[in-house]
């Protein structure tokens, strides 16, 4: 799940509207672009609205629901578990940190998602919130301690899939592509019209190579549901 922001002409002034994208991984290891709604931001309605949206459309059995705060995700898949994107993370980290020390926090925070188990990635947490602090940043320390736990829902799936689900890079390539055409436009007359520009890239995106190639091998996760039901 992803927001990507265009511009858009309303009686006379410019303003930004969030066009709301979310892709999936089907049960065949596939991806599939699920949907995209125009939302005036990506605040907590507007999600809502978008998924409440999407499970009207037939969306059933989300596993995984990666992405940068989600909000109300719960609320309508109360079932899935949550992963905030890494990279989302790392970001809000470095902005509260100093440039000249951003090369070594990220150093300390991929330090912590290259962990072997989620026992060793919170230690690890711990350990760089500690070091933070001794760095007198505080601020990022604070944000690493409050937020690590949510990026580390990853290690409850299968090993061979942590690095398709701990971030949401996919859908940021995907964002890339649409920008590389909607800048060509400027600012669109309104909100539709954006939105349609939009859905005409992602119906070409997942015609090609993007959509047909398998993207994860979903036995993987097969095995570990089945050892679930077994030991419980």
């Amino acid at each position: 799940m992803d927001g990507i922001y265009l511009r858009r002409n309303w009686g006379g002034e410019f303003e930004n509207v969030a066009i709301l994208v979310a892709i999936a991984v089907n049960e065949d290891g596939y991806r599939e672009v699920l949907g995209a709604a125009e939302g005036m931001k990506e605040d907590k309605a507007s999600w809502v609205s978008f998924f409440q949206w999407l499970r009207s459309r037939g969306l059933d059995g989300v596993k995984l629901v990666v992405g940068d705060k989600c909000l109300g995700m719960g609320e309508v898949f109360p079932k899935a578990k949550y992963q905030r994107c890494t990279v989302h993370f790392y970001r809000n980290v470095f902005s509260v940190t100093p440039r000249s020390k951003v090369k070594l926090v990220a150093k300390m925070l991929k330090a912590i998602h290259s962990q072997e188990s989620k026992k060793a990635a919170r230690e690890k947490a711990k350990a760089v919130v500690e070091e933070l602090r001794s760095m007198k940043l505080k601020e990022a320390a604070k944000k690493v301690e409050d937020g690590i736990e949510e990026t580390l829902t990853y290690c409850d799936f299968p090993s061979e899939h942590w690095t398709r689900i701990r971030t949401n890079n996919v859908i940021e390539r995907l964002n890339r592509e649409i920008r590389r055409r909607t800048r060509v436009v400027g600012s669109f007359p309104d909100g539709n019209s954006a939105l349609m520009l939009v859905c005409a890239r992602l119906r070409h995106v997942a015609g090609t190579q993007w959509g047909n190639k398998k993207y994860m091998n979903m036995k993987h996760l097969e095995a570990a549901v089945e050892d679930a039901s077994i030991a419980g």
